[in-house]
């Protein structure tokens, strides 16, 4: 694994803080009624994605996820500017303003969504590995899904098959706690969810997805077995979302007391208290980032706020293709 270093703890800092304060923007313009729809925010699930990152090769690693994905582009190298867009729906966004908040979308950076149906991305992410097997790409697909998808049967399928082929893939349960409002106590009766993957002889464990640098190590253990041709992983990660299940939560089925104990365990905090711990940096050079972070959202805004809206054709451009039929000639 590369060495996790200063460097790597300023940056974790600085990046997870950039994705906390983006989805807060999108929280609040979203009260403003700018961005509709649905909004799943990610808030106190950062390390995961920060740890992942750090053990990815990003020229050829992919990554797909449910609906809960607007700071996993970002991190892969995508525009942020460009996410924020999507959510206003937009023509400036990653999918022309046509994707919206739960279908953020990069072919370019290798995020293959953004999916709305729970589940849903788990065959796909095999077939993303499928294909780089058979190509021969040496690389590796994170395969995210919630605690809540683990239910579905497309997962099981997806596992005897990823196992039967070797596939290179990490599977990586989320564990926030709840689907939707539905404890994991209450989803099943057990709950070590890493224990699916022992009916495929899957190797599989539990993973503290609060702390970067355990994800890191996990996930690096995992993926170069996968490129060593050993097949895929099972990895639970323990995490926990602060706000709801999305913004029309009432989150009823948990206290405040509960989400102020876990938020004790914020992932920011943790890696910014590492970075005092260690002296790597002064409250003034912290200030700075901090500010740094406060200008990017900001930016992101003003360009989300001044973009035009897609015109009318484009919704047709893109579900529908013949030759011949004369009533539609946009293309993209």
């Amino acid at each position: 694994m590369k060495k996790i270093t200063k460097k790597t703890y300023l940056d974790w800092y600085e990046n997870m803080l950039f994705w906390r304060k983006f989805e807060d923007k999108l929280a609040q313009v979203y009260i403003n009624q700018k961005v509709r729809g649905f909004l799943h925010l990610y808030n106190g699930q950062e390390a995961v994605l920060a740890g992942a990152l750090h053990a990815m090769d990003l020229t050829k690693d992919k990554m797909i996820t449910a609906y809960r994905n607007h700071v996993q582009p970002i991190g892969m190298g995508v525009d942020p500017k460009k996410v924020m867009a999507e959510l206003y729906g937009k023509a400036t966004g990653t999918s022309q303003g046509l994707g919206g908040s739960m279908h953020i979308f990069s072919k370019e950076h290798r995020f293959y969504g953004g999916h709305g149906i729970v589940g849903g991305q788990i065959p796909l992410g095999a077939g993303l590995a499928f294909g780089d097997k058979y190509q021969g790409n040496n690389a590796v697909t994170l395969c995210y899904m919630g605690d809540g998808a683990v239910r579905q049967g497309s997962l099981h399928e997806t596992f005897n098959m990823a196992m039967l082929w070797k596939l290179p893939v990490v599977f990586c349960c989320e564990n926030n706690g709840y689907a939707m409002g539905t404890s994991v106590e209450r989803a099943a009766n057990h709950t070590d969810i890493w224990k699916l993957g022992l009916g495929y002889e899957m190797p599989c464990k539990p993973v503290d997805g609060m702390k970067p640098e355990v994800v890191a190590k996990e996930m690096d253990e995992a993926m170069e077995r996968a490129r060593r041709g050993e097949g895929p992983t099972f990895l639970e990660i323990r995490t926990y979302r602060y706000r709801g299940h999305s913004m029309s939560d009432a989150q009823h089925y948990r206290t405040k007391e509960e989400v102020a104990k876990k938020q004790e365990e914020d992932p920011i905090d943790y890696v910014l208290h590492q970075i005092y711990d260690k002296k790597w940096a002064t409250e003034a050079e912290i200030k700075e980032v901090n500010k740094r972070v406060k200008d990017l959202v900001s930016e992101c805004e003003k360009f989300a706020e001044e973009s035009p809206y897609p015109d009318k054709s484009v919704m047709y451009d893109v579900v529908y293709d013949q030759d011949n039929y004369p009533f539609l000639p946009h293309k993209l």
